[in-house]
């Protein structure tokens, strides 16, 4: 996981988009849209700082955008799925935004990445010193890419039709804490499936909800590959014959626990074997009353790690490679804005976005407080902002919770899960601020 640049929290600016009223009769509609991600050039990997600058040598599998958008009359909510280690920077996600939204009617999306270590870069921009002169190709793809994500979410959108949903969550053993030594340790053990039909009630889409990181492809292999989720999707394609979508959850100290089998295949089809078997069981229902409401906040955080210290710059250089770093130095040379998403759909289903490796005890921890049939949280999403350990993780230190390489605030994620129940509550018309 590349070292970012996080910060001490001094204030959050929210920006609502969009509160509409909830609405009595319109139709509850879903659209499905896929489009090839890969790199078709040699560029820096992201996930390993031991790769340094190495290039790609090719692919293992594709790479793949997924979107589905949910519309409720006219409002529309568009949630991605990417095999990409991170989700878009904020330039790119701009730009997806404003095509959404003008070609599409689009306010709302949370865009996902599974977190998988064999994808590109993303952070490197056309300016000498920051890419260009290296990576003209890596930069050239960047460039490209907003308008792959973007058109597949409008091409979803293009294909919106009346649909039930039904959602199911089960308690599984397939992760694990690679953090905590204490114990119990922290850990996230629900798996959620959305099941979407037609009104015939023949599969639209499967969209999977789980936290691990996608590490079981060698850091040695200098390859393209969507690793344990690529083959959990094609299972769960092969069997219910439509298309998944895997979106992350809280993953920041959450690792595979695959029983009986080994390498990505092997657990991403013992994961598949199990979201197949939960989704065959879910009996769908179109909504009476359908509605999407939702609340975008950034907040505004200042960093732990001295980034004016030569030293510092110079280590972090090292440690990966200084177009990589000095990209991230610009980043936040005003501060860190991570943004969070929340999003409720029906009034019983809350999907809340963070930007960043969040652990998993604030999933968990939010889900507790939530007083609405299912709360689902998405990591890596619509940015990203390195590790949101938990407190007490701060407190025991180690990979992910200390400075280097989560110099967030101590206690930023707890703040970022305050205001996602807020925003909860606030779009139940439970509360008013």
């Amino acid at each position: 996981m590349f070292s970012r640049f996080l910060f001490l929290a001094v204030f959050s600016v929210p920006l609502i988009v969009g509160i509409p009223a909830q609405a009595e009769d319109g139709d509850f509609q879903v659209g499905y849209a896929q489009q090839e991600i890969t790199p078709q050039v040699a560029t820096p990997m992201w996930g390993y700082g031991a790769r340094r600058d190495l290039l790609s040598q090719g692919t293992l599998d594709p790479l793949m955008a997924k979107a589905i958008v949910i519309a409720a009359g006219s409002d529309r909510v568009a949630l991605v799925g990417l095999d990409l280690g991170r989700a878009p920077t904020a330039p790119m996600m701009e730009r997806i935004r404003t095509a959404i939204r003008e070609q599409a009617g689009i306010e709302h999306v949370l865009i996902v990445a599974s977190h998988t270590h064999h994808g590109p870069v993303l952070e490197l921009t056309d300016r000498e010193g920051f890419g260009k002169g290296r990576f003209d190709d890596a930069v050239q793809y960047l460039k490209t890419l907003p308008d792959l994500i973007s058109g597949c979410i409008i091409a979803a959108a293009a294909k919106l039709q009346p649909a039930r949903l039904g959602i199911t969550t089960e308690e599984v053993p397939y992760n694990r804490n690679r953090h905590s030594k204490r114990q119990p340790a922290a850990r996230d053990p629900q798996l959620a499936v959305i099941r979407f039909d037609n009104l015939q009630g023949e599969p639209l889409a499967i969209l999977v909800n789980f936290a691990a990181h996608p590490v079981m492809t060698s850091g040695s292999i200098l390859k393209f590959s969507a690793d344990y989720p690529g083959y959990m999707m094609k299972h769960v394609e092969q069997e219910m014959k439509a298309p998944c979508v895997f979106i992350q959850g809280a993953s920041g100290d959450m690792s595979v626990n695959a029983i009986n089998v080994s390498g990505p295949q092997g657990f991403g089809e013992q994961l598949g074997q199990n979201c197949a078997k939960l989704a065959k069981g879910i009996e769908t229902t179109a909504p009476a009353r359908p509605s999407v409401k939702g609340r975008v906040d950034r907040f505004h955080f200042t960093t732990r790690i001295d980034l004016n210290n030569p030293a510092v710059m110079a280590a972090y250089g090292q440690a990966f490679f200084p177009e990589l770093i000095r990209n991230f130095a610009e980043d936040y040379k005003d501060g860190m804005h991570p943004e969070l998403t929340t999003i409720l759909i029906n009034r019983d289903i809350a999907l809340v976005g963070g930007a960043g490796e969040f652990f998993s005890n604030h999933a968990v921890r939010l889900r507790d407080r939530s007083y609405v049939k299912q709360t689902l949280f998405f990591g890596y999403c619509n940015g990203y902002m390195n590790y949101f350990p938990t407190i007490e993780a701060v407190s025991e230190g180690g990979y992910g919770a200390d400075a280097p390489v989560s110099p967030a605030q101590i206690g930023a994620g707890e703040e970022m899960m305050n205001r996602a129940l807020i925003n909860i509550y606030t779009l139940l018309g439970k509360i008013t601020e």
